[in-house]
């Protein structure tokens, strides 16, 4: 299996991102309040298969522990991605720990 690309936090789009190809993956953030809102994540075809949707999520969650932040998970695929890994359970906004049932 190929290396999964570096996942780089761009505050310049408000975007953790992935590149390959001349391709981008990302995630996209809102800073608001104390709280990461996680509203859109992007993974090329060209992407798949190599852990990159998974490594924007593990990259946003990280830089949001690290930081103190609650998250917001508004995407269906960071959403899913805490679903499967409920070891994020803890920075989710409480309203959102509801949503998600954890």
């Amino acid at each position: 299996m190929a290396e999964t690309p570096a996942v780089v936090m761009n505050e310049a789009t408000s975007r953790f991102e992935a590149y390959l190809d001349g391709e981008t993956a990302f995630a996209e953030y809102v800073l608001h309040d104390g709280a990461i809102v996680l509203p859109h994540t992007v993974v090329p075809p060209a992407f798949e298969g190599r852990g990159v949707g998974s490594a924007l999520a593990k990259t946003a969650l990280g830089y949001a522990r690290e930081h103190g932040l609650a998250v917001k998970p508004k995407c269906p695929f960071i959403a899913g991605y805490i679903q499967k890994h409920p070891e994020w359970a803890d920075i989710v906004d409480p309203k959102y720990r509801e949503r998600l049932g954890l």
